[in-house]
């Protein structure tokens, strides 16, 4: 693995927990396979300068996950959860891993005949605040992430979009702990589009990094695959851009190769050339900013609630009976203008 960051010149790397190290006979066993695997990791880190961009705990694969793991309703799962967490929050310190990521395969449902939402979600807020506190406790000052998914393997996930987790976040005194790490491919299977995702997590403050894939959209499912559209990579470079950036998330290929796509060179194609699409998207995003034709074409757009009737109502100094005296001693609204739609796409496509 390491071989192939280095060639590729990639400055970090990311591990699920049971990705680098597999699960032993018990939970004592299980700690010490991961501990013996993290020391390779620190000695090739070392020697390489490649740095750890984030840890993460499967919690999703195994059997003992089938209803959940912080929403489980057996609290044994929970309390195994929550040890599993720990140790791959103590592995991600050692390594000096940047951020830490939560992402919910099993947190939801299938059938609310025998299911207790609000416990559920009252749990899984127990144990965010438990990783903040153990965070704390060990001097991790990391940033920690959530990563939104709508489904797959669970009917409805609680991490659903960027919405519903900064509502989570909210409700539970969580958002000044967490921030997003936004992924296409969910993206679409909540029927939204990246930019839209990137773009609401952003002006919540919420935007914190990106799974950068995409999906087959004529497969209703999360096909992981490398990016390589350009129209993608600049919606999405202009969303992080005019946002101010994503902190310390970074754009990581949470991707994989065609099933045939078998032979070792088939990697080294993935990554450059997302890397490569990434990169185009970023040059053609900074020009688009550079020229201000769409911001001026955005800010013309609203340009009726930059004075008048419209910066009243945005100062707060308006209400219904105001809005009512104003329209009718005007009468009707002024004329719409048109969104043009086609002239700005046209326009996207002229960078």
């Amino acid at each position: 693995a390491f071989e192939l960051f280095t060639k590729l010149q990639a400055p970090y790397y990311a591990w699920h927990d049971r990705d680098v190290a597999p699960e032993g006979a018990n939970l004592r066993e299980t700690h010490a396979n991961l501990d013996a695997v993290a020391d390779v990791l620190e000695e090739q880190q070392k020697a390489t300068g490649v740095k750890l961009l984030w840890g993460t705990a499967n919690m999703f694969s195994n059997p003992r996950f089938m209803h959940g793991a912080a929403t489980s309703c057996n609290a044994d799962v929970f309390a195994y959860a929550g040890a599993q967490v720990k140790k791959a929050l103590e592995v991600t310190k050692r390594l000096g891993g940047e951020n830490y990521v939560f992402w919910g395969g099993r947190e939801g449902y299938q059938n609310l005949y025998n299911t207790d939402m609000k416990r559920e979600l009252d749990h899984l807020a127990k144990f965010f605040h438990m990783a903040v506190d153990y965070a704390k406790s060990i001097g991790f000052d990391g940033q920690f992430l959530i990563e939104p998914k709508p489904k797959e393997p669970t009917k409805h996930q609680y991490d659903s979009d960027a919405a519903a987790c900064m509502n989570f976040l909210r409700a539970y005194d969580l958002d000044s702990h967490f921030k997003l790490n936004i992924e296409t491919n969910h993206a679409t299977l909540a029927g939204h589009t990246m930019m839209h995702e990137l773009d609401y997590a952003g002006m919540q403050d919420g935007l914190g990094s990106i799974d950068a894939n995409t999906g087959d959209l004529l497969l209703g499912w999360d096909t992981d695959q490398f990016p390589t559209d350009y129209y993608l990579t600049t919606q999405t470079m202009l969303m992080i851009m005019k946002h101010g950036g994503i902190g310390t998330g970074g754009v990581n290929f949470d991707a994989k190769v065609r099933r045939e796509s078998f032979e070792p060179i088939d990697l080294f194609h993935a990554h450059i050339g997302g890397m490569d699409a990434f990169a185009k998207g970023l040059k053609i995003a900074a020009a688009i900013r550079a020229s201000g034709e769409l911001a001026d074409f955005v800010k013309n757009r609203y340009s009726t609630w930059d004075s008048g009737i419209g910066a009243k109502i945005e100062a707060g100094e308006v209400g219904f009976a105001e809005l009512e005296a104003y329209m009718l001693e005007k009468g009707e609204v002024d004329a719409n203008q048109s969104g043009r739609q086609e002239y700005l796409e046209h326009m996207i496509n002229k960078y």
